[in-house]
């Protein structure tokens, strides 16, 4: 995201436009990342979630269990969840242990 466009405007201005919308959540996908496997764009999601105060959805690049760790510890900056997909397909992280370990996490 950092230094992103979408349809020639700031991702982050174009969130703060969305507040005045009554918009829940943005759902943030890292387009290079979606599906590889290479670990969550952590700096770029909390950037956009910093951008305003809709909440954030993580996705694209989830691959294994310390991605979830590294969600739960920015969750105080706005992230509100994350999209897995082929990283369960694959068997490279279990559900329902991630879903238990951001709950501990969560406090």
């Amino acid at each position: 995201m950092v230094g992103a466009k979408l349809t020639g405007h700031d991702v982050g201005d174009l969130a703060k436009k969305y507040e005045d919308y009554g918009v829940n959540s943005i759902i943030y996908t890292d387009i290079g990342r979606d599906g590889m496997l290479s670990g969550i764009n952590i700096e770029a999601t909390v950037k956009l979630a910093n951008a305003s105060s809709i909440p954030v959805i993580a996705s694209g690049g989830l691959s294994n269990m310390q991605d979830i760790e590294k969600l739960c510890a920015v969750e105080h900056e706005g992230i509100e969840g994350v999209i897995c997909g082929r990283a369960i397909y694959s068997g490279d992280l279990d559900f329902a242990a991630a879903q238990k370990r951001a709950d501990e996490l969560a406090g």
